[in-house]
């Protein structure tokens, strides 16, 4: 009867208004590439010291499981994570939408993410106490195996392409080792410059990897971005309940699997994401589906980064331990109010915590028509508004997002650089989503090997402290599993497919013709000179303490030997014929190089001048310049004074709500 009562204190209209407000508020900012859960929280906390308790945690609760949930849109849309959780919703989200299914794969996010936000906020509910056991169980040697786990999805992202895949793992470990070490202090790879000593902020990198190439490929075709679907509204809703219950078994399984590391200090959506993405595309019945747009990869990543929500508030609550930023911001804010967080917290302030956790159930329930209703207008206007207008708006928003992380411009340096990188790499067949594995993973995996190690020689045991612990081993076997299932697969299909009873001449025209593969000089030179930059890096480790350099040096082999196993393998393939190869793909209109290159010299252009002469007259500059490189059609001038307004209007609303609402520091304009 006690708990009827708190979910009546949940439902008074104070309450139902601020689970509404809240989710609105973070499903848009988590949409908007930079504008973080964290950011969105940190904002709407000072509002909140005059609230009751329970009123003020609901309000946080809603904004922080909206903003978590408002990254699937980007990355469905624009191939960019809105947020760092919906990282692995890229890999099916976006081609689902380039194939016309952009509004079906936006109504199974939105149903994924309402299940899995209500299976983190049940277990909060039924089960903190205990659960919040398993976070302590988990020390350094946990947490290096949970990152070797979630790099082993590389595996099975680049399938028929494995050793670019783990180069381009390497590569993202080399890069999140730039800056200060995690354990020692050690200055590494900053060129002396103060803008690496911080490292490469991971959302920035997220940006320029995944959207940078996408701008550059956007305005070099007059092709459209997306597909229109023939659906209902684009978001065919009976279709995605029918899609997400044949899927009901990775949906469950996603969500426990977020609610578990949720509820990890420091692990949080991305990995979730990750880990449950793995393990759908692996107990699978159609795996190779994956990453071409196959919804089971979207239930898996939606599910389970927002199952991290309620697991993350389980050792926030009992033991006072945030499991991410959000959570602590959350954390300094009961404190505030005066709350006692502990083991006694749900027997002590029993009607602030209940009534709390059953409005973030109402939160996470109001997702379903919040989302559906964003979703079903912002598909239309993706595939509706003209490239012209979509590719400086993409623009203009990776840009002020970049910036926005830190409220400094260095940030969007490196996002532009890094995705030029990307770009070049994605032409030689190195995909950006293992480079975003490793430098997402890597100080964690960094952090977990090297204290552990530091414990097992002050225990004259370091191979117990890395394989003697049962956690350890259950992930090692996760592990190995999902590493070679892959070529394990490869080689028992064909030989179910050899049993089936065929005649002779049909079973030989049912087995199918296995491709030559010719030599790829152009891979062979990347790798060629990234083994100048692993040797570059292990003779940088030289002043380095044992702490900073044993990482770096373990990765920076690996990449070397990687890239040598590279080229070995092309050079036994036979070379390339005279006349060069066919090219089977279909081809709707040539690529513009030079729009290509302006585009990139554009963005550069904008970031420096951001700098130099301030943020409306840079940007209102830098979107026009874009469009009118965008532009593959003759128009009038009243269309482009039609652009123009929509250019004032665009840099006009993102202005006042960074400065006003969110209150970023911008630099000042000159002209004002």
């Amino acid at each position: 009867m006690e708990l009827l009562g708190y979910l009546i204190d949940s439902l008074t209209p104070f309450n139902l208004l601020l689970a509404l407000g809240g989710v609105i508020l973070g499903t848009v900012v988590g949409a908007l590439p930079g504008l973080s859960a964290t950011m969105a929280v940190a904002v709407l906390v000072p509002f909140t010291f005059t609230m009751n308790p329970a009123s003020a945690l609901i309000a946080l609760g809603a904004i922080y499981t909206g903003a978590i949930y408002g990254g699937a849109f980007a990355a469905i849309l624009v191939n960019t994570p809105g947020t760092p959780s919906a990282i692995a919703t890229t890999f099916d989200g976006y081609p689902m939408a380039k194939r016309g299914d952009g509004g079906l794969a936006i109504s199974i996010a939105t149903i994924a993410s309402v299940a899995g936000g209500i299976v983190g906020a049940l277990s909060l509910l039924l089960l903190a106490p205990p659960l919040a056991q398993v976070a302590l169980k988990f020390g350094p040697p946990e947490y290096f195996w949970l990152a070797v786990f979630g790099l082993t999805l590389i595996s099975v992202l680049s399938v028929g392409n494995t050793i670019k895949g783990l180069i381009g793992a390497s590569i993202g470990l080399l890069m999140s080792m730039i800056g200060v070490a995690v354990v020692g202090g050690d200055v590494r790879y900053t060129l002396d410059t103060q803008i690496l000593l911080g490292g490469i902020d991971i959302t920035s990198g997220l940006i320029g990897l995944f959207c940078i190439p996408v701008i550059i490929d956007l305005v070099a075709t007059r092709d459209p971005h997306l597909k229109v679907s023939d659906g209902d509204g684009g978001i065919r809703l009976g279709e995605a309940f029918r899609t997400t219950l044949r899927e009901k078994f990775n949906l469950i399984r996603s969500s426990v699997i977020g609610t578990v590391i949720g509820i990890l200090p420091g692990a949080g959506g991305s990995i979730a994401g990750l880990v449950a993405y793995t393990e759908a595309r692996r107990s699978s019945k159609q795996s190779s589906e994956y990453g071409t747009g196959h919804p089971g990869g979207i239930i898996a990543t939606e599910s389970a980064n927002n199952a991290t929500v309620g697991g993350g508030f389980i050792p926030t609550l009992v033991l006072g331990i945030p499991g991410t930023p959000p959570d602590a911001i959350i954390l300094g804010a009961l404190l505030v109010q005066g709350i006692k967080i502990g083991p006694t917290l749900f027997n002590d302030q029993a009607g602030t915590v209940y009534t709390f956790i059953f409005g973030l159930l109402i939160a996470t329930l109001l997702m379903l028509p919040v989302g559906l209703l964003i979703g079903r207008y912002a598909y239309r206007s993706i595939i509706s508004i003209p490239k012209a207008l979509l590719t400086p708006t993409i623009a203009f928003l990776v840009i002020i997002g970049s910036f926005a992380i830190h409220s400094d411009i260095s940030d969007t340096y490196m996002m532009i650089v890094l995705g030029v990188i990307a770009w070049v790499l994605e032409r030689f067949g190195f995909a950006a989503s293992p480079i975003v594995l490793g430098l997402i993973l890597g100080k964690i995996a960094e952090q977990g090997f090297v204290q552990s190690y530091l414990i097992g020689s002050a225990s004259e045991n370091v191979f117990g402290m890395f394989f003697g612990r049962p956690i350890s081993i259950a992930l090692i076997v996760a592990a190995a599993l999902t590493l070679f299932y892959p070529l394990i697969a490869d080689h028992i299909m064909p030989k179910k497919a050899m049993e089936i009873d065929l005649p002779r001449s049909a079973e030989e025209d049912a087995r199918p013709v296995k491709p030559l593969k010719y030599r790829d000089y152009p891979g062979m030179t990347i790798a060629g000179l990234l083994i100048v930059i692993g040797v570059l890096a292990i003779m940088g480790t030289a002043d380095m303490s044992p702490l900073g350099s044993v990482f770096p040096t373990t990765i920076s082999a690996a990449m070397i030997a990687f890239c040598l196993v590279l080229i070995a393998v092309n050079l036994l393939r036979p070379a390339a014929p005279a006349d060069g190869l066919p090219d089977d793909r279909p081809v709707a209109s040539k690529p513009s190089t030079w729009r290509r290159v302006a585009v990139t010299l554009a963005l550069a252009a904008w970031a420096v001048a951001i700098d130099q002469i301030g943020f409306i007259v840079a940007s209102l500059v830098g979107f026009v310049v874009v469009t009118f490189i965008s532009n593959h059609d003759r128009i009038g001038v009243l269309r482009w004074l039609a652009y123009l307004i929509v250019a004032c209007g665009i840099v006009a609303g993102f202005y006042l709500l960074m400065s006003e609402v969110l209150l970023i520091r911008l630099p000042k304009d000159v002209l004002f």
